[in-house]
């Protein structure tokens, strides 16, 4: 049984949180079942908005909508006589007065709890109320007035009366063909019995008036609804994307727990290994030179030998990933002070000049002279030239040689390069070779084992100097890698006192 603490984070729990595949089909699946459950194949939120909508603008024509009324019974009285008139208005105030209170009656309603099809279906018969009083008013007639002098003024009104429903109530379905049902009823019968040239044709345009005003009122109740999926989608797309924040946060913070808990584990792994293999490293050389006697055994040698290179290059590989790790979590402070390019390269040359010597590599060093010192880190530069001129030599075969440079950049910034002819490494490889733990498929062939972490360090620490790594190289043909330090790290030479005055 482990003694380490769970992790509190669940990553079965954070997909079934967010997965975008059984969101959206969970989405298309739930819109379906709500237009299969409609008759009118709407989402109902779209047929409650819809409604309330349609009250609002009834509501709003309430206020103005006994003027057109009188006023066409004024109209009326002065044509037909006082009694059609009188009639007319009683019909007309019996349908409009149906249509506002089956308004008020919705107004009222409960608001969690809303049949859209029921509501529907009160204010198509409302609106039917209504248009009784427009199929009265077109079954009048005037025998004392003078020609055409009445149909003209029935035409107008009813006319009218069309376009006003339609503009008002068109977000209720159907409701012109509803509503001027009686009215077209009454024109056909009208037509058929008294087909006359001039008053048939106003009766035929009102007849087209009612389909076609029920058209444009269908367009309209149409793009309304296409920009309300509109917005709906904006808003479920916007939903989603807030959610996907929440979980990107969430999974950063746990993210950057696991980042902090990996240096902990670090800093007491470092401490934990490092001191067996001070033992191993320091009784493994004390064995290895016979300090307290001889070793008879030649295979004893060997193998101390062995034990004694092993736990040395667990060392290392236990301070690059200890660098890297503190680099990464920005704890590797820069202890900056002005120090010489060129020295830190004679001395790092020192630690590989035997290996190149034993590998029969030969070394060439080409430095540009009297050049400023630069403000960095002193262990850091030392450590991005070191694994630099290391892999190098690692990865050239023996008989080849190894070029270091020291310069000037062209922005006044100075550079150190290292190039070596050895195998090279594939373009498709650059990146993982720069990465954590990476390394080419050639040179692992060709050289022996590493840990993949010197570029790595060589990048971030050039990162933390605000400088640039460049790394070429081609198969077969050889490597370079440039480290390059910015102008604004160069020391800039100040004349003495002496000299300015």
């Amino acid at each position: 049984m482990s003694a380490a603490a769970q992790s509190p984070y669940d990553k079965t729990a954070a997909r079934r949180r967010f997965d975008p595949r059984r969101s959206d089909i969970a989405l298309t699946l739930s819109a379906a079942r709500e237009r299969l459950r409609s008759r009118t194949g709407l989402l109902p939120r779209f047929e409650t908005e819809l409604l309330a909508m349609h009250a609002q603008s009834m509501h709003t024509a309430a206020a103005v909508m006994p003027l057109p009324l009188f006023l066409t019974a004024l109209g009326l009285s002065f044509l037909a006589g006082t009694a059609p008139a009188v009639v007319w208005i009683c019909i007309a105030v019996f349908g409009y007065a149906t249509l506002v209170l089956t308004l008020r009656r919705f107004e009222k309603r409960d608001a969690g709890e809303l049949d859209a099809r029921r509501w529907t279906q009160l204010f198509q018969a409302a609106h039917f109320a209504t248009g009784i009083a427009w199929a009265h008013l077109a079954s009048l007639g005037c025998e004392t007035c003078g020609p055409l002098r009445f149909e003209i003024f029935q035409f107008s009104i009813l006319f009218l009366a069309i376009a006003l429903t339609a503009m008002i109530s068109w977000t209720l379905q159907h409701v012109v063909l509803i509503a001027f049902a009686p009215l077209v009823a009454v024109l056909v019968v009208e037509l058929a019995m008294a087909p006359e040239s001039t008053t048939g044709a106003m009766r035929v345009m009102l007849i087209g008036a009612v389909p076609f005003f029920a058209f444009v009122s269908a367009k309209i109740r149409g793009n309304t609804i296409e920009r309300m999926k509109h917005q709906m989608e904006k808003d479920e797309l916007i939903a989603e994307l807030d959610s996907a924040r929440i979980v990107s946060d969430e999974a950063r913070r746990r993210a950057e727990e696991a980042n902090l808990a990996k240096s902990r584990f670090l800093a007491t792994m470092s401490h934990e290994l490092r001191t067996p293999l001070n033992a191993i490293l320091g009784f493994s050389e004390v064995i290895s030179n016979e300090i307290l006697g001889p070793i008879n055994n030649e295979s004893y040698r060997e193998y101390i030998k062995d034990i004694h290179a092993s736990g040395q290059h667990l060392l290392n590989l236990i301070n690059e990933i200890l660098d890297l790790s503190r680099v990464e979590a920005g704890r590797y402070d820069l202890n900056e002070e002005a120090v010489s390019l060129t020295t830190i390269a004679e001395d790092c040359l020192s630690y590989v000049r035997l290996r190149c010597e034993n590998k029969d590599i030969r070394l060439t060093v080409q430095m540009e002279q009297g050049m400023p010192q630069l403000w960095a880190d002193e262990r850091a530069v030392r450590q991005i030239v070191l694994n630099l001129l290391s892999n190098a030599v690692k990865f050239t075969p023996p008989g080849g040689s190894v070029r270091l440079r020291v310069g000037w950049t062209a922005g006044g910034g100075q550079y150190v390069s290292i190039r070596d002819n050895g195998p090279g490494i594939p373009e498709d490889e650059m990146p993982i070779v720069l990465s954590n733990f990476g390394q080419g498929s050639i040179a692992i062939k060709a050289a022996e084992q590493g840990t993949g972490l010197g570029l790595p360090i060589v990048k971030a620490l050039l990162h933390m100097h605000n400088g640039d790594f460049v790394l070429t190289s081609k198969v077969r043909e050889g490597t370079e890698a440039t480290a390059v330090f910015p102008h604004s790290r160069v020391l800039e030479v100040m004349p003495a006192f002496g000299e300015i005055a």
